[in-house]
């Protein structure tokens, strides 16, 4: 029970802070103070708005928001959001563009399951859509899970993605971004035994830890410092009686959140000093800079305790997949086994939650793949975020992995030649 009252401690206090900010704004907006103008009822009034906000924010998943896309033809055409397989924990969605001759390329991206919702990926998928028909896994907020539906961990992750895999088809390429990199390699490996007529043509792998001790950062560290024991006894709690995951064991989101902030205070607190500043000023606007990076990151989601648990223990401290001793179900997966998947990675050098070298290790693994199906780029001076997000997966790495995926399409892809694959950096340092 006292973890019950833990987590809903937590809601309380975000909903008391939201209560506040609500206050703040209104008090400070009564009509009959206008008559003395005063600077701190300004203030009060900025504080109270971005407060407000801010915890309100935290609750709400995010909207898509892509709505409509100009094609060749000039139109606008409607994108409509189509669920192709429906399950528990997650969905299979599709991104349909009705009117719009369907593209040669069918990418699947696979969102991270690490406290942000799939949305977080919107400007990825606006730019895929250009070119592709994308589709992406939609995880679910576990608190909304009833207990009924069992248990999801690292093994039933896996399997989501075999099953999405195989009623996407072959004719598909995996774009797997962040968290679940290393078990998309090894659903792939899976599939590559199993059903190796349901494999996709090509994998890239973005920033992701195949091998966390490659390259330490301050989340591997983390990782190796505390025990599961002390994880469990300090980040896994119940969900309170507000959810419909009522008594599900859960690592909140909000912890999540805290953890994300903390790594980079001094920016985040700046940010929101600047933003209350700009309210008051009356130089702010609902959809500025501020509140369309916000608005996406502070949505956070909660993930199933077991699927927190096990990647933690089995990913990075027992680096089952980098050891190449993963199990799925009873059955050993082994990543040489893949052998006509043409896999790449993409990392960025100032990563600092999964620095250059723990993605670019799946190429190790992949010991039945040629050379010719292997390739890797890292992107100078680019982040965690930009490799995937910002003006480095725009104007670098967005074309690379399109050659990839054209040079690997077997005669599908957009171009009439089939382009080389990219370079394979790993190969030739």
């Amino acid at each position: 029970m006292r973890y019950m009252m833990t987590y809903d401690l937590m809601e309380t206090a975000r909903n008391t802070n939201q209560w506040m900010g609500a206050s703040a704004l209104a008090i400070a907006s009564y009509p009959i103070f206008s008559m003395i103008p005063n600077p701190a009822l300004s203030w009060m009034a900025a504080w109270g708005e971005v407060t407000e906000r801010t915890f309100q924010r935290m609750t709400v998943k995010p909207d898509w928001g892509i709505r409509t896309f100009t094609c060749e033809d000039g139109k606008d055409h409607l994108v409509k959001i189509e669920t192709v397989v429906e399950k528990p924990f997650g969905d299979l969605i599709h991104f349909a563009v009705p009117g719009r001759d369907t593209k040669p390329r069918k990418v699947l991206v696979v969102a991270p399951m690490s406290g942000h919702y799939a949305t977080l990926l919107r400007s990825t998928v606006k730019s895929l859509l250009v070119d592709c028909e994308v589709y992406i896994t939609d995880w679910h907020n576990a608190r909304d899970i009833p207990v009924s539906a069992g248990k999801f961990d690292i093994e039933d992750y896996t399997l989501y993605l075999v099953d999405f895999m195989r009623e996407m088809g072959p004719d598909t390429h995996v774009i797997a971004v962040c968290q679940p990199a290393p078990l998309t390699l090894a659903a792939t490996a899976y599939l590559a035994e199993q059903d190796p007529d349901a494999q996709p043509r090509s994998l890239t792998l973005i920033g992701g830890p195949v091998d966390p001790d490659a390259t330490p950062t301050e989340v591997t560290d983390f990782g190796r410092r505390v025990t599961m024991g002390q994880l469990e006894e300090t980040m896994i709690q119940r969900v309170g009686f507000k959810y419909p995951g009522v008594g599900r064991m859960v690592y909140p989101g909000l912890l999540q959140l805290a953890s994300f902030m903390s790594m980079n205070a001094e920016r985040h607190t700046k940010a929101f000093q600047d933003q209350i500043a700009r309210v008051s000023r009356g130089e702010a606007s609902d959809h500025d800079a501020h509140n369309r990076f916000y608005d996406e990151y502070l949505a956070v989601m909660d993930m199933p305790a077991e699927f927190y648990l096990s990647t933690v223990e089995r990913v990075f401290k027992e680096r089952e997949i980098a050891r190449n001793a993963f199990v799925v179900d009873g059955h050993k997966v082994d990543i040489g086994k893949i052998t006509s998947v043409a896999v790449k990675t993409v990392e960025g050098a100032k990563d600092d939650i999964s620095a250059p070298g723990q993605c670019i290790a799946a190429l190790d693994l992949c010991t039945g793949l040629p050379d010719s199906k292997k390739a890797s780029h890292v992107e100078p001076g680019a982040g965690h975020y930009g490799i995937f997000a910002g003006k480095s997966w725009r104007r670098n790495i967005r074309p690379l992995v399109l050659d990839f995926i054209d040079a690997n399409s077997g005669g599908s892809g957009s171009g009439s030649a089939k382009k080389p694959a990219n370079k394979n950096v790993a190969a030739a340092e």
